[in-house]
């Protein structure tokens, strides 16, 4: 029961990740590259945004002490400034994305699948490391840990081991509810990026980076001090509200006016005025002169 249960919550993120764009699709009849546009926008988003949190972040939180966050003033700093990272990477590549890439993609429905594709190909990605994650336990499961780890990383495997099983399978399935909840925080920041463009109003790039800077900041703060119950309680509360953003910004789309039929060529047809009188006869006599 217990793998079954991990091997769902990998299957529904997965799920979760392609469904929304199948839907889309479908009902909407939005074309696939928008789903992979905004699946590449968050691919390339991590490709600067990974080393730096290594290279930079990192080492900035150790230098200020607070990489432990034993601190509430630590773990707040330290909150603030990953969601922060996280909201300029990912919301300056959708920018640059729109701007440069889909030039086109300026309506609301368009705005929703790119966000299906950057928050779905993150679910699918987690998945897949949920699932290579149970396949490894599945492996290691009943194995003398002495011959296949080192001396030095067997404390750690035996904990982590203990603690992937020991998690109850409400607790695991946790995993494809913050999927859910990602979803739709990434339809909210697509659309509100698009009014950069739409409304021609760069204070929206900034807004969506302070949203999506502080879902993460809550995340990362309540997940310290509140566990993780609480945690997906409140990241499910604002969730509900990046739905009633994509709502709020909902633009109707345009109608195309109707292609006009073309005028026929007119045929002028000849007057027929009858016979001309002795008077027309007289003056056409003169009219070429002498």
């Amino acid at each position: 029961m217990d793998s079954a249960i991990r091997g769902l919550n990998a299957l529904v993120m997965i799920c979760l990740g392609l469904g929304l764009g199948v839907w889309l699709a479908r009902r909407r009849r939005l074309p696939w590259g928008l789903f992979g546009i905004g699946a590449a926008t968050f691919v390339l988003s991590q490709i600067a945004h990974i080393p730096f949190n290594s290279l930079v972040l990192n080492r900035l939180l150790s230098a200020l002490g607070w990489p432990d966050a034993a601190s509430t003033g630590g773990l707040i700093g330290a909150s603030v400034l990953l969601g922060l990272s996280a909201g300029v990477f990912e919301e300056g590549a959708r920018y640059l994305t729109y701007r440069f890439w889909a030039k086109k993609a300026r309506s609301w429905e368009e705005a929703l699948m790119i966000g299906a594709g950057h928050g779905g190909i993150e679910a699918v990605l987690l998945g897949l490391l949920a699932a290579y994650a149970l396949l490894q336990a599945l492996a290691l499961r009943g194995v003398d840990l002495t011959t296949v780890v080192p001396a030095d990383q067997l404390q750690t495997a035996r904990l982590q081991l203990e603690a992937f099983w020991a998690t109850p399978w409400y607790g695991v399935l946790l995993g494809a509810v913050e999927r859910l909840f990602a979803i739709c925080l990434h339809l909210s920041l697509s659309v509100m990026v698009l009014q950069c463009f739409t409304r021609r109003q760069w204070l929206w790039l900034p807004l969506a980076i302070g949203w999506h800077a502080l879902l993460d900041a809550v995340a990362v703060a309540a997940g310290v001090r509140l566990g993780p119950y609480w945690t997906e309680a409140l990241v499910g509360l604002m969730a509900m509200i990046s739905l009633a953003i994509v709502f709020a910004l909902r633009q109707p789309k345009v109608a195309e006016p109707p292609p006009t039929a073309p005028l026929a060529p007119q045929v002028l047809q000849p007057v027929d005025e009858g016979p001309p009188t002795r008077d027309q006869l007289d003056d056409s006599r003169f009219s070429g002169g002498t």
